[in-house]
């Protein structure tokens, strides 16, 4: 089966993408039992970035985690950081750990892992096993890398999802905010990630 086979067997078509021009936003056409995201999320808008207090001693320029909290920290120094919001791994799907920043991709491509496409075939959902880097990707305009791990901070097309729980352990956050954090970032940025 050639790739293009592949992907038009999947259940992945971009082509049925639809752009709603008072959110700005594509939207995904999700699991079709669902409700439309206007339904979902009528009155949606973003939970803007701040400085705020920061008195934990970590080396500026670092990303500090918080799943508990749904926000990440980008360490500025002297007692302050850049807060954002991020939407969390959902349930069972938690972790924590530190790490440094290995990559950074501008307009990622995703290939989800075999795991994830067992588990949400489980579901009835069939993920295509590449997405090229776009606005029809899930990852978003963005992408750090997390070490060696599988978990990256990136961006999403679905940004009314950021500050809940529900990937599948990356952090997301909205293109906006992804775009702002990987212009200040460098690879080897230390990063921790806490529940």
């Amino acid at each position: 089966m050639t790739p293009a086979q592949a992907q038009s067997n999947s259940g992945y078509d971009p082509r049925s993408w639809t752009y709603d021009p008072a959110r700005n936003v594509l939207v995904s056409p999700s699991a079709p039992d669902q409700t439309s995201d206007a339904e979902i999320r009528p009155d949606w808008s973003a939970i803007p970035r701040e400085i705020v207090r920061f008195s934990e001693a970590q080396p500026k320029g670092s990303i500090v985690i918080n799943t508990t909290e749904r926000r990440l920290y980008y360490i500025l120094g002297d007692g302050r950081a850049l807060r954002y919001a991020v939407g969390v791994g959902k349930e069972g799907l938690e972790w924590s750990g530190r790490d440094t920043i290995s990559s950074k991709k501008n307009w990622p491509d995703w290939r989800p892992p075999a795991e994830m496409r067992s588990r949400e075939a489980s579901k009835g959902r069939f993920l295509p096993a590449h997405v090229e880097g776009g606005p029809n990707n899930p990852l978003g305009a963005r992408a750090l890398y997390i070490g060696n791990t599988l978990y990256r901070v990136h961006g999403t097309n679905q940004p009314w999802t950021v500050g809940q729980a529900n990937s599948s352990g990356c952090i997301r956050m909205t293109n906006e905010d992804v775009i702002d954090l990987y212009d200040r970032v460098k690879i080897g940025t230390q990063i921790i990630v806490r529940r």
